[in-house]
């Protein structure tokens, strides 16, 4: 039996002086107004950590190498379909971010992970408010032992 593909994201965390990097969605018709961190779809034949380093350069003209970016932990999600995101949190990166996508997004900040902006996507919240890695949540699922953690918006 042949399986469909699972959508598979990347989404990257940086941080600097206790502060993230966040990006309001804005024309794209997913999740537009809410903020969320830099990242995007892992397409056919890239690693995820290609991906991260490919979107966060996209996005924000930020330079990060694979071997700087940590795995942070997993998100499998029931959206409009079966979804996997990946999180990582680049350790160093070279340049200063700026919107290179701005029919995509129409705001870039840095705010704290205690003070985070709103609307947030509902699972990059969830994944970001996580204190221990790795880590992993199932959102959207129904419930048969107790443990998925569920958020809303997603």
């Amino acid at each position: 039996m042949q399986h469909p593909g699972i959508p598979t994201g990347v989404h990257v965390v940086c941080e600097r002086e206790g502060r993230v990097l966040l990006m309001r969605r804005a024309g794209t018709g997913f999740f537009d107004g809410r903020y969320s961190l830099p990242g995007g779809h892992v397409e056919p034949g890239e690693s995820v950590l290609a991906a991260a380093v490919r979107e966060l350069r996209e996005e924000t003209g930020l330079s990060v190498l694979e071997r700087d970016l940590e795995w942070l932990g997993v998100v499998h999600r029931l959206s409009d379909t079966n979804r996997i995101d990946f999180f990582v949190r680049a350790a160093r990166w070279s340049g200063e971010p700026e919107n290179l996508e701005p029919g995509k997004c129409d705001d870039m900040v840095w705010c704290a992970r205690k003070q985070l902006p709103q609307p947030m996507v509902a699972y990059v919240e969830a994944a970001l408010r996580q204190t221990q890695t790795p880590w992993m949540l199932e959102l959207g699922w129904s419930c048969t032992t107790g443990r998925i953690q569920r958020c809303g918006g997603f």
